[in-house]
């Protein structure tokens, strides 16, 4: 199992930044995929950005070039550093492991942006 700890998120004004933070309870080289997903009352929970091992990385159209991923194997961290922030960004926020083929996630974290 992976046990995932966020921390993070909060209030901000738009074009504000906001910084989100998760640790594995596992060494991160063993984890192959890290990522943040976002949901809203009433909708499905979207991808926002992933970073392999290697450091490959994806992200959602409505976040390039506004939001940057990071990721420590050594201290099994992985980091979302989001800057120009939109009231549409608002939602809560999931920290996802990818470990033997198996979906672990967070706890959530509230990210709040007013206009």
């Amino acid at each position: 199992q992976v046990q995932l700890v966020e921390s993070g998120g909060g209030l901000v004004q738009a074009g504000g930044s906001l910084r989100l933070s998760c640790r594995a309870a596992r060494s991160g080289f063993s984890i192959n995929t890290m990522g943040w997903y976002r949901q809203v009352p009433g909708r499905q929970r979207e991808l926002v950005a992933t970073i392999t091992t290697s450091g490959g990385k994806n992200y959602a159209d409505a976040v390039k070039g506004r939001f940057a991923n990071s990721r420590d194997n050594e201290k099994n961290t992985v980091n979302l550093q989001m800057n120009s922030l939109k009231p549409d960004d608002t939602a809560v926020y999931y920290c996802n492991a990818d470990f033997k083929f198996v979906n672990y996630w967070g706890q959530g974290t509230q990210v709040t942006v007013s206009s």
